[in-house]
């Protein structure tokens, strides 16, 4: 995987939004809060991490915002960006990569940032070079 690790610009609507967000994050059990925006052609949609007591079964910042781009009617992902409450920003996990790259290409912006203002700016192709496509 390739990152790009410096003091990149970033999409500072995204990153408002998603920090904002991530206020509104459930994670009673894990305390880790995690917000997600992402940029479509009708808009900007975002999503928090809802951990449940049944703890594997939560919900990602990623995918609640995918499901607000797709309930609101959009289905292409434009830029991606995940803000974390860590030390060092945080990358989707394997499945919220797969979810992602159901409606975005492989070149695709993911940016990520956390509380220290680290950022790293990648790729949705850097992040899951061999993506699971039905032909």
């Amino acid at each position: 995987m390739t990152l790009r690790t410096s003091r990149i610009s970033m999409s500072e609507d995204l990153l408002n939004a998603a920090r904002k967000v991530r206020e509104n994050a459930h994670a009673p059990y894990s305390d880790f809060h995690v917000g997600a925006a992402i940029r479509a052609a009708g808009g900007i949609y975002v999503g928090c991490n809802v951990e449940n007591a049944s703890f594997p079964e939560g919900t990602c910042a990623e995918a609640g915002a995918i499901s607000a781009m797709v309930a609101a009617g959009d289905s292409a992902i434009l830029e991606v960006l995940i803000y974390a409450e860590a030390d060092t920003p945080v990358a989707p996990c394997g499945g919220c990569r797969q979810r992602l790259s159901e409606f975005a290409s492989s070149e695709t912006t993911v940016k990520l940032a956390s509380d220290s203002g680290i950022e790293v700016e990648t790729t949705l192709g850097d992040l899951l070079p061999s993506t699971f496509k039905l032909t």
